[in-house]
């Protein structure tokens, strides 16, 4: 039951990354959370946000069918896949982009994975 709270947190981060990054990129709260300079920038790279935030939605997709599944153990092996694929997400986006990626996104789904696997 944890593991599948976890799981679904995980997945509302994601979602709500999805909203910031396809909806509200030129905002004040994304402009602040993205650590941009100026709305310039946001504008700039506004479509680039855009594709990442639809990727981003795709990781909550994916774990959300994975808890909803009809078969337990199908479900957490799709939950594990998904769960990895936004830790690697996470590791490279903390060495290559804002290394509290690793701390925000990679930490939780490490925990989650861990009591998925568990």
């Amino acid at each position: 039951m944890l593991a599948a709270i976890l799981v679904g947190l995980i997945a509302l981060e994601h979602l709500y990354i999805l909203i910031l990054e396809m909806f509200l990129w030129t905002t004040p709260r994304a402009i602040k959370a993205f650590g941009m300079k100026s709305i310039e920038e946001a504008a700039a790279t506004k479509a680039l946000a855009a594709n990442q935030g639809l990727y981003n939605g795709f990781l909550a997709a994916g774990l959300i069918w994975g808890l909803l599944y009809s078969d337990k153990q199908t479900g957490e092996s799709i939950q594990q896949f998904f769960l990895i694929c936004v830790l690697v997400a996470a590791l490279y986006g903390g060495a290559t982009a804002k290394r509290s990626i690793w701390l925000v996104q990679g930490l939780p789904a490490l925990i989650a994975l861990i009591f998925v696997m568990v």
